[in-house]
């Protein structure tokens, strides 16, 4: 039913702008605004009355545009945007200028969906936030839009009524670039994945890390070959220390090199070989007819068919013969033949010794020839006995010996104890050893300091008496001692060896007065306190010397004195 309204297709309020873009090369005109006709009757200002003209867009003019005929103007209460469409023109409309096309804020919503803001056709949209472009990495940004080809670009859109506000100046780059414009414009360029520039990175770096593992190991190689070379050869360049020159060697002769210097060419090393055993000892030249004076235990072992070689300070060898040997006195005297050259060692006086006088060793410890070492007398008239293995009593050795603490060591025995004026003042004989005198493996043990000599004076009757006659003579008081005797002195017998009388029948000690049963308390005005140190003091003596003889008998002490007699050795 017509109630007086146009009849004509009314513009519905979501309706928008066809899709359109500038051309940005020549500016548009806008387009002339509808024209205001009302039908006849139709009261002035009434909306409903109006007639709204279909207006086409305006051509583009050249520079110069026509000037627009004037329309006379009619009051307008609110007139409604007018919806323009291509190819349309409006009946009696005067072309105008054309106005320059604004760019839609957005593009035509084909699921025709609400405008952003507020109500009515026109209201503004939020503006498009385009951020200043921050690609990732490895991402380029995509390249200004070239725009749509022309045989499927629209025309251009008539400008709205609506003037948006200005914006702010945009990048040139997002100006040109419309996503929704552009749909077959990929948004990231083609090319190798984002990670393979890192691989590339990864691989650069890793090969750097490689190369300088393999410097470093060439480097540390290099180091380490200079430092082995400096090592060896004590640095790269020639290293000369500072040193004393080389003096005449002279030392004073009572020091120990001194001494040694006078005393070792007169020094030997016997090397002892028998059926059963051997041994290594050390003795020294008597004379240059070629005797040596040694210890009885070191030839021991040779027997009556073994073999002695003599080795002299200089590296000469030479065999030697046995000349005596007394076990009583634990002395023997052997002698070369056929060597030239020999250098006695000169014998000093054992009663001109005091303790604690300097003294020095030389011997062959443990077959380690010309060992030389050094100390002092410890003591003087040290009785000791030595021996003893046969269990007869025929090989055990009565000493009244000077004490040193000199090192002396098996291998050491018959060698010289010399004084500073490298005389001989004893003869190495014995040591005592910790424990039982054996080391742990089953050996002999070392020094500790406890050695004993047979003094010189001693010595040298013996080896005359030996040389002379083959045979040593013994001082004897021809009595018979009982040696289980535990009390304070040496006791006489009751009885003597094979039922004999205890006292020799017209002996030394029967012409004393001395009886069987009486203690000997002292000699020569030194006391006595058991058996063997009764006998060492006398074989310390010559047969024939005079002795001062103190007793006990029944509990009375007397004195008395004797003449020692004599008794061939073994």
């Amino acid at each position: 039913m017509d109630d007086g309204k146009p009849t004509g297709p009314k513009a519905k309020w979501w309706s928008r702008p066809a899709a359109g873009r500038a051309t940005p090369s020549a500016p548009q005109e806008a387009p002339a605004p509808a024209e205001d006709v009302r039908p006849v009757g139709a009261p002035a200002g009434d909306p409903d009355a109006m007639v709204v003209a279909d207006v086409s867009p305006a051509p583009v003019l050249p520079a110069q545009p026509a000037p627009a005929e004037p329309v006379a103007p009619a009051p307008l209460v609110a007139p409604a945007p007018v919806t323009p469409e291509p190819g349309a023109h409006a009946p009696g409309a005067t072309a105008q200028a054309p106005v320059p096309a604004v760019k839609p804020l957005h593009e035509p919503d084909q699921y025709s969906t609400p405008p952003y803001g507020g109500p009515g056709p026109w209201a503004p949209a939020p503006p498009v936030q385009r951020p200043v472009p921050t690609p990732a990495h490895g991402t380029p940004v995509p390249p200004p839009y070239a725009g749509i080809p022309a045989a499927s670009a629209p025309l251009p859109a008539p400008a709205p009524a609506f003037t948006p506000p200005p914006q702010p100046p945009q990048s040139s780059q997002w100006l040109q670039y419309d996503p929704w414009g552009a749909p077959r414009q990929p948004l990231t360029h083609p090319g190798p994945p984002p990670g393979s520039d890192g691989g590339r990175r990864k691989s650069r770096r890793g090969s750097l890390l490689v190369g300088a593992l393999l410097l470093a190991l060439v480097a540390g190689g290099i180091g380490g070959g200079i430092g082995a070379y400096v090592e060896r050869n004590g640095g790269l360049t020639t290293v000369e220390l500072p040193q004393a020159a080389r003096n005449s060697g002279g030392r004073a002769p009572d020091s120990v090199a001194g001494i040694a210097a006078s005393a070792l060419p007169s020094v030997v090393t016997l090397h002892v070989s028998g059926t059963t055993e051997s041994g290594t000892g050390t003795g020294f030249v008597l004379d240059k007819s070629g005797h040596i004076l040694t210890n009885n235990h070191v030839v021991a072992p040779a027997g009556s068919s073994g073999s002695i070689t003599v080795t002299f300070s200089g590296g000469e060898t030479a065999r030697a013969e046995v000349v005596g040997k007394d076990s009583g006195y634990d002395l023997a005297v052997v002698k070369v033949t056929g060597v030239s050259g020999l250098k006695p060692l000169p014998l000093g006086n054992s009663d001109n010794v005091q303790v604690g006088d300097p003294v020095v060793a030389i011997g062959a410890p443990f077959d380690l020839s010309n060992t030389v070492t050094s100390g002092i007398i410890s003591a003087k008239d040290r009785p000791i006995t030595a021996g003893g293995e046969k269990g007869d009593g025929s090989d055990i050795s009565y000493v009244d010996a000077l004490q040193t603490d000199a090192p002396i060591n098996p291998g050491n025995s018959g060698g010289p104890l010399v004084d500073t004026d490298a005389h001989v003042i004893g003869i190495n004989s014995a040591i005592r050893a910790a424990g039982n005198g054996s080391s742990t493996e089953g050996g002999q043990a070392g020094s500790i300091g406890l050695g004993f000599a047979i003094p010189i004076n001693q010595g040298k009757r013996v080896a005359e008496e030996l040389i002379n006659t083959g045979r040593a003579t013994h001082p004897v008081i021809g009595v018979t001692l009982d040696m289980k005797y535990t009390g304070d002195g040496a006791k006489v017998g009751a009885k003597g060896a094979a039922g004999k009388p205890a006292v020799t029948p017209g002996g030394p000690g029967a012409k004393a007065g001395i009886k069987p049963g009486d203690i000997i308390t002292e000699v020569d005005g030194q006391r006595v306190h058991s058996g063997e140190e009764l006998i060492v003091k006398i074989r310390a003596h010559r047969p024939g010397d005079r002795l001062d003889v103190g007793l006990t008998r029944g509990g009375k002490d007397l004195s008395m004195t004797l003449v020692l007699g004599s008794a061939t050795g073994t």
